[in-house]
């Protein structure tokens, strides 16, 4: 009884990541910084319609931000491609997050992406090696990078902006290798388990924190959908709280910490299941 009902509260926290009124990057970006200004193409295929980032101001301070927008009408999801980038988005971050190291810009990423997409294009234009260098240009960038999962959190393709410093994420949240009716089709050759892959996955943000893949997560009641300017504000406070931390440190110390912050994923058996 007590794992069916841990089971129920997974699942609940996955739907109401996916709420089609839930907040996206686009309306954060709106509410948090100012005077933002998109920044296009990555100057090889393309400009991607998912990945979305520019020069704006976090309290007076030049910053850059990087985000998935997934879009709410037909429209702009099609515009958007749901949320899912290319390749072209991918490196597109990457010119941008070169850029803010540049100019000793901070780094603000926002994550809510299914994952990369998989599409035959996305593939001929190198979709793994975009987000492999991706990886790689983050996990050795000198400014401070902090990244938020504001709903879903999926695969590589969240992986391929979300290596940072400092991991935010909002409680409905999720985050996790795979989507629980991908694992569920895996594991049990359909996707009527999802439910049970969804805890399976431990992808909730009060699990991820405990064993230390994020290290804070933003209350957002019973959904950001419902009171979205207050959640907003407490998100804005925690990355303050978040930067702050960050910038006393020079650009050795802050890539030495993020190095083993990377490195001690796994290096303890806390286990999942609690």
């Amino acid at each position: 009884m007590k794992n069916k009902a841990a089971q129920s509260k997974a699942w609940a926290t996955v739907q109401i990541a996916r709420h089609p009124d839930r907040p996206q990057y686009l309306d954060y970006v709106g509410e948090i910084f100012t005077e933002f200004d998109a920044l296009h193409g990555d100057r090889l295929f393309g400009d991607d319609g998912a990945m979305i980032g520019g020069l704006a101001r976090f309290d007076g301070q030049p910053v850059m931000v990087v985000g998935q927008h997934r879009g709410r009408s037909t429209r702009e999801k099609l515009q958007h491609n749901f949320g899912m980038s290319n390749p072209e988005g991918y490196r597109k971050a990457q010119r941008l997050m070169a850029m803010a190291e540049r100019f000793n810009l901070p780094v603000f990423t926002f994550i809510d992406t299914m994952g990369a997409y998989p599409g035959v294009g996305a593939e001929e234009r190198g979709q793994a090696e975009a987000i492999a260098t991706s990886l790689a240009q983050m996990s050795s960038l000198k400014v401070p990078i902090i990244a938020t999962v504001l709903g879903e959190g999926g695969s590589g393709g969240a992986l391929g902006i979300g290596v940072a410093d400092r991991v935010v994420m909002l409680s409905h949240s999720i985050y996790s290798v795979i989507s629980p009716e991908g694992c569920a089709s895996i594991l049990w050759k359909t996707a009527e388990k999802a439910e049970q892959a969804s805890e399976a996955l431990s992808l909730t943000a009060d699990k991820l924190q405990k064993i230390g893949i994020v290290e804070y997560v933003v209350d957002e009641g019973e959904g950001a959908h419902l009171h979205p300017e207050e959640v907003m504000q407490n998100l804005k406070s925690v990355l303050k709280q978040a930067l702050a931390e960050l910038t006393p440190l020079d650009a050795k110390e802050r890539c030495e910490a993020r190095y083993q912050r990377l490195m001690k994923f796994g290096s303890d058996n806390l286990g999942l299941t609690a």
